[in-house]
């Protein structure tokens, strides 16, 4: 160290991150003089996908800035609705977030998930491949640099992580156009073309039915449906009343 000490305020929005004594204004930072200011907020703690601005002395700056001595940070949020630029907003779920990407895909919003631990090479290696936002609750997957784009996600309640998102991010959505299970996109399917996938009170109850184009499942409205629909339209209705 050399003694550069400058002076960091975070947003009470990001005080998830840093220690309590951080979270009461501006409080005293040493820096090496060499690292950008992005490497020193992540150092406290708070991944750079959480960062929407960094202000310096009262002016925006890169996370590539090298802070100066005295210098006083104001880290800020990301702004809602986050815009991805780049690519269609497409979604990476890591292998703690299935409910949530199960809730996405009803909402037929685009969202690959790893039902399985790959590591956090490759999920970061898919996410820069498939241009799609990396959505997890662990901060140092989110730190890997060959990310795309990556958002956190605060809570432990699918409720909540399902609001937060769509807040967030404010995606299109088309509700009973995806598979659950695998992402693909759903057709209408007669009762002939399904046949073996249902059981014999199931032929005799149902007449609509929908498959996925690429797993083959078959969807009808079952025991379970009020369920979805109340997801569905709570979403539905939450957006509503955001945009009002």
């Amino acid at each position: 160290m050399n003694g550069t000490e400058i002076h960091v305020e975070v947003d009470p929005a990001l005080h998830l991150f840093v220690p309590a004594a951080r979270r009461h204004g501006a409080t005293a930072l040493a820096t090496d003089g060499v690292s950008t200011l992005g490497h020193v907020i992540e150092s406290l703690g708070i991944p750079l996908t959480e960062v929407g601005t960094l202000v310096v002395d009262g002016r925006p700056v890169p996370p590539g800035h090298i802070p100066g001595a005295a210098e006083r940070v104001v880290v800020r949020p990301v702004e809602h609705p986050q815009r991805v630029p780049g690519a269609p907003l497409r979604f990476l779920l890591d292998v703690h977030l299935g409910t949530l990407a199960r809730r996405l895909r009803l909402l037929g919003v685009d969202t690959a998930y790893e039902s399985t631990d790959i590591g956090d090479p490759a999920l970061a290696a898919r996410s820069a491949a498939e241009k799609r936002v990396m959505l997890s609750r662990d901060r140092g997957l989110l730190r890997r640099r060959e990310l795309w784009a990556g958002a956190f996600v605060y809570s432990t309640r699918p409720d909540d992580q399902l609001d937060d998102i769509l807040d967030r991010f404010d995606p299109e959505l088309r509700p009973w156009t995806r598979c659950t299970a695998c992402n693909g996109l759903l057709r209408d399917a007669a009762k002939e073309e399904i046949a073996d996938q249902l059981e014999d009170g199931t032929q005799r109850t149902y007449d609509v039915f929908a498959q996925c184009a690429d797993c083959g499942r078959a969807y009808w409205k079952g025991a379970h449906h009020d369920q979805l629909e109340a997801i569905v339209e709570r979403a539905l209705n939450r957006r509503g009343a955001l945009r009002r």
